[in-house]
C-alpha cells in the first residue's frame, strides 16, 4: 500500500485526526491566499515614493527597449514616467491602435520587441485590430494596459471590463499582475514568449494600484481611521492585510536580464534531405516570405546565401528588397507561370493561404520543401490542394543558410532565371506603356508610381497602406533592399501607414521614410501628422486620391450596377496635413509636368525637419482590373 493510501486510511479511521487535518489545510489556504505568509518574511516598505512604474521601465530597459509608444491613460502614468527617466523614448500618438502599429514596426525592422502601453477600457479595445494585425504578421510585440484596482474589479470602477478574454485568443500570453513583486517576473517571461517559436503579440495588464506608491494606494483604499465596530475593524483588517500584500517584497532585488528565446530549427537530416532534392532540380524556386527576416539569421546573411544558390526567388512581405532593386534572380511578374513550370518550389515562410489560392497555384508534381516555425501554417491547406514533399517546422533563414553551405558546388541551370527575368521585362514594358495612356480625369497613377520609383532614394523605407493604388504600387515601386518595405500583412488591414511610418522614422532617422497611402485608407491615421511634427519625424505621404474605394468599386459595380458606400471626394487632404503641422502640394494635371519637381521639394522639406504630403489627384486605368478585393 503506498503512503497515500495509508495516510488516507489512518484518517477515515481517526475522526478527530481527519477534522484536525482540514482545519490545518484551511488555515494555510487562507493564510496563503491572504498573503500572510509572504508578508512574515518579506519586508513592506511604507515610507518610499517608489512606485511599480519603475519596475516595469527598468525590465524594458535592460532589455534594449528603445521606444515606448502610447496615447496617455492616468492608469499606466507610472510607466510612462519611468521609462522617460531611465531614457526609453515615450512616444504619444493620436490614437491607441496607431501606438501598437508603431511598435509593431519597430519590432519588424530592429529585431526585437515592440513595446506600447495604453490605458484601461476602451484604450486597450482601441487596439484590437493592431494586436490581430500584429498576430497575423507574426510580429513579437509587447502591450501593456491599465486596469482597475485589484480590489475593484467587478464592481464597476471605471473603464473596468473583462480585459483578459478580449486579448486571449489574439495573443501569445496574457497576465494579469496582482501585486508588485509580480511584475518583473511577468514582464521578462511576456518578452521571452514574445519572440520564442512564432513570434506573436503578448499582454500584461497591470491594475492601477501595482503602478502607484504606497502612499497613495493607502490613501485611495479608504480605510476608516477610527473603527469602533467589529465589522469596520475586520474591514480594516482586510483593507490593510491587502495593501501590504500588494507591497510586500516589492523592492527586493530581482534578476532583470532577458530569459532565453526558443527558436525552432531544421534538423541535419532534413536540411540533408533538402540539399538533395534540389541537387537534382533542374527549375527550382523560391517563395521567401516574412518570417524569412526574423532573428537570429541577419538578413545581409539570407541575401547572401540566396545569391550563392543562384535560385530564383519571389519575394513577399518583409522580404520584399531581400535582393535589392535589380537583381537578376528576383523576379516580380507572372508567378502563377512560373510555378507551373517549376519542378522544385520551397516556401519558405510562404503559407498556402489565398495568396497561394490555398496551395492550387503549385503543381502537382513539383516537390514541395515547405518550412515555417508555425506548424499549423506549414501545413495550411495541405489536406486538400497540396501537399508538402518535405516539411519542416523551424526557422526559414536559418534554414536557407544551411541550404547555401550544403549546395556549395550547385549550379541551377542559368537559362531558367534569366527565361523568368526576361518575362519580368516584357511584363513590365506593357506596364510602362500603360503608364503614358491619358486618364479621363486628373493623372495616371501608374505615371505618378513610375515617377515616384525614380525618385527613392537607396536607403528609402517604403509604407504600403492601401488597396487599389498601392496594389499598383507593389508592381512597379521596388524597395532597395532589405527591411525597406513594410505591408500589414495577411490581415490586409488599413489604417497601418501612420504607425509604421512612425516606427520606422525611429529605427531609421537617417532614411527617408515613404507612407504610399489611397485615400480611404489616408483618413484612419492622417492625425498623426501631427505625431510626426511634434515628434520632429519628417515622413513623407503620397496619396493616390481617386475619390474613392476603388478595390472595391472595380467589382461592385460590374456585378451590382451599384457604386453605393465606395464614393469619395477630392478632398485638399495636403491642407489637413497644414494644419497638423506638415507642409503640403496638391498635384493634379494643371502641374503634371512638374511632378518630379514636386517630389524633389518635398524630399528637401523632409530633409529640412518637416512631414510633408503629397495630394496626388489620379484617374482610373485598367491595371488592376479582375484583382482580388476584400
Amino acid at each position: 500500500m503506498s503512503y497515500a493510501s495509508c495516510l488516507l486510511s489512518c484518517l477515515l479511521e481517526n475522526p478527530i485526526l481527519l477534522l484536525t487535518g482540514i482545519i490545518v489545510v484551511a488555515i494555510t489556504v487562507l493564510l496563503e491566499w491572504f498573503g500572510l505568509v509572504y508578508q512574515l518574511f518579506h519586508k513592506v516598505e511604507r515610507n518610499t515614493s517608489r512606485h511599480g512604474g519603475e519596475l516595469v521601465a527598468s525590465v524594458l530597459q535592460k532589455h534594449g527597449v528603445q521606444y515606448l509608444f502610447t496615447l496617455t491613460g492616468g492608469h499606466i502614468s507610472p510607466i510612462l514616467v519611468a521609462c522617460e527617466k531611465v531614457g526609453i523614448r515615450v512616444v504619444d500618438t493620436r490614437h491607441e491602435v496607431t501606438a501598437v502599429f508603431a511598435a509593431d514596426a519597430v519590432a519588424r525592422l530592429s529585431g526585437t520587441v515592440g513595446v506600447a502601453a495604453v490605458t484601461a477600457g476602451p484604450g486597450l479595445t482601441n487596439t484590437i485590430t493592431a494586436v490581430k494585425n500584429a498576430q497575423m504578421a507574426e510580429s513579437p510585440l509587447l502591450l501593456m494596459g491599465g486596469a482597475a484596482a485589484t480590489l475593484l474589479k467587478g464592481r464597476g470602477a471605471l473603464q473596468d471590463i473583462d480585459q483578459m478574454c478580449l486579448f486571449k485568443p489574439l495573443c501569445k500570453f496574457v497576465a494579469t499582475v496582482s501585486t508588485v513583486r509580480e511584475i518583473v517576473p511577468t514582464v521578462r517571461k511576456a518578452l521571452a514568449i514574445a519572440q520564442s517559436g512564432t513570434p506573436g503579440p503578448v499582454f500584461v495588464e497591470f491594475p492601477i494600484d501595482t503602478l502607484y506608491p504606497y502612499s497613495m494606494v493607502e490613501k485611495e483604499i479608504g480605510m476608516k481611521s477610527t473603527s469602533k465596530s467589529l465589522g469596520q475593524k475586520i474591514v480594516n483588517w482586510y483593507l490593510q492585510n491587502h495593501l501590504n500584500n500588494l507591497f510586500a517584497g516589492a523592492w527586493e532585488e530581482r534578476d532583470l536580464t532577458p530569459l532565453p528565446v526558443n527558436i525552432p530549427q531544421a534538423s541535419s537530416s532534413q536540411i540533408q534531405s533538402c540539399v538533395e532534392l534540389i541537387t537534382r532540380a533542374k527549375k527550382p524556386l523560391i517563395l521567401l516570405g516574412s518570417q524569412a527576416t526574423l532573428p537570429p539569421t541577419p538578413v545581409e546573411d539570407i541575401r547572401e546565401a540566396l545569391e550563392t544558390m543562384g535560385i530564383p526567388c519571389f519575394l513577399g512581405g518583409m522580404a520584399r528588397g531581400m535582393l535589392g532593386r535589380n537583381n537578376p534572380l528576383h523576379i516580380r511578374q507572372k508567378r502563377r507561370d512560373a510555378l507551373k513550370e517549376a519542378d522544385v518550389v520551397i516556401l519558405a515562410g510562404t503559407v498556402c493561404d489565398f495568396r497561394l489560392s490555398y496551395g492550387r497555384v503549385l503543381k502537382g508534381s513539383s516537390k514541395i520543401i515547405a518550412v515555417n516555425r508555425d506548424k499549423s501554417q506549414l501545413y495550411k491547406n495541405s489536406d486538400m490542394f497540396w501537399k508538402p514533399t518535405i516539411a519542416i517546422q523551424g526557422d526559414p533563414g536559418s534554414l536557407l543558410l544551411a541550404l547555401s553551405q550544403g549546395l556549395k558546388g550547385f549550379s541551377c541551370d542559368k537559362s531558367w532565371p534569366q527565361m523568368l527575368k526576361e518575362r519580368d521585362v516584357e511584363k513590365e514594358k506593357d506596364n510602362s506603356k500603360m503608364a503614358e495612356q491619358i486618364t479621363d480625369l486628373h493623372l495616371n497613377p501608374l505615371k505618378v508610381l513610375h515617377c515616384l520609383e525614380e525618385q527613392i532614394d537607396d536607403n528609402s523605407i517604403l509604407v504600403a497602406d492601401g488597396g487599389d493604388f498601392v496594389g499598383s504600387a507593389a508592381y512597379i515601386v521596388r524597395p532597395r533592399g532589405p527591411l525597406k518595405w513594410l505591408d500589414p500583412g495577411a490581415f490586409g488591414t488599413l489604417g497601418v501607414g501612420g504607425g509604421f511610418a512612425l516606427g520606422a522614422k525611429l529605427c531609421r532617422p537617417d532614411s527617408e521614410v515613404w507612407i504610399i497611402y489611397g485615400d480611404g485608407s489616408l483618413g484612419y491615421s492622417v492625425a498623426e501628422f501631427d505625431t510626426f511634427s511634434r515628434h520632429d519625424l519628417p515622413v513623407i505621404a503620397v496619396v493616390g486620391n481617386d475619390a474613392c474605394w476603388t478595390q472595391i468599386a472595380r467589382e461592385q459595380v460590374p456585378i451590382f450596377g451599384s457604386n453605393v458606400a465606395c464614393g469619395l471626394e477630392f478632398c485638399d487632404y495636403q491642407r489637413v496635413a497644414e494644419g497638423y503641422g506638415g507642409r503640403g502640394f496638391r498635384m493634379d494635371r494643371t502641374n503634371e509636368d512638374k511632378m518630379e519637381e514636386i517630389f524633389k521639394q518635398a524630399k528637401q522639406i523632409a530633409r529640412d525637419g518637416h512631414p510633408v504630403l503629397l495630394n496626388v489627384l489620379i484617374g482610373k486605368t485598367k491595371f488592376r482590373e479582375g484583382s482580388i478585393s476584400v
